[in-house]
């Protein structure tokens, strides 16, 4: 658990807040916070215009505010590669197609004070996603997941959001079964390509949400 996970709720609306100025000096257009996740939903419903098309990679954090039913809703296209109706032979151009959408929302598996984006992936489509894509990206963010600097970022993408992503899928490895990584060598070991993104990405058009509840992990 950070330090910041479950901070006096003070405390966690300064946090976000001046989080929010930070991401905005980095280049982010937008960046805004919301204390609760059914507030962060509505501002995400804001941002995302009706009857556009959705990458939704894979995330959790998305998934636990409903957003693909609400895109969905909207008149929106939501493209997500975790349909279980997928083949191997189409799985790839769902890929494609998330990537290639008019918004990309995704989350981030830790966020430093200063604006860094850590990110660790196994296929590396969601962070190919994140440095690049068509469109525009809608990152949404939980304050459980801030961390002082990168080091701590990392750690906290391979101890904190690894084990569960890997049971999640049926995985096998050391993490899995204690809880943190050990830098395994398994063949489903999902910490294949990590990514930190310092600044907007050259030619993007950025937005965050900060949410004060914890998502995700």
């Amino acid at each position: 658990m950070t330090a910041f996970e479950k901070p006096a709720i003070e405390t966690r609306d300064a946090l976000g807040k001046k989080l929010c100025a930070t991401l905005v000096s980095v280049g982010y257009k937008t960046a805004r916070y919301a204390a609760a996740a059914e507030e962060a939903a509505k501002l995400a419903l804001e941002t995302v215009p009706d009857g556009c098309t959705v990458g939704v990679p894979g995330t959790v954090t998305i998934r636990e505010l409903g957003l693909m039913e609400k895109f969905a809703a909207k008149g929106c296209t939501v493209y997500h590669h975790w349909d279980p109706a997928l083949t191997p032979e189409t799985r790839g151009a769902r890929l494609a197609a998330e990537n290639s959408a008019d918004w990309f929302v995704t989350s981030s598996n830790a966020l430093t004070f200063d604006g860094k984006m850590v990110n660790i992936d196994g296929t590396g489509n969601r962070v190919a996603g994140m440095s690049w894509g068509l469109g525009k990206i809608l990152f949404i963010v939980s304050l459980n997941k801030v961390e002082r600097d990168v080091d701590s970022a990392i750690k906290r993408a391979r101890d904190r959001a690894t084990p569960p992503n890997v049971l999640r899928i049926g995985g096998e490895t050391p993490c899995a079964k204690l809880g943190y990584c050990v830098d395994c060598n398994s063949p489903d070991r999902i910490c294949r390509v990590l990514t930190i993104i310092e600044r907007v990405p050259l030619g993007r058009e950025a937005h965050v949400i900060l949410v004060g509840e914890p998502l995700g992990y």
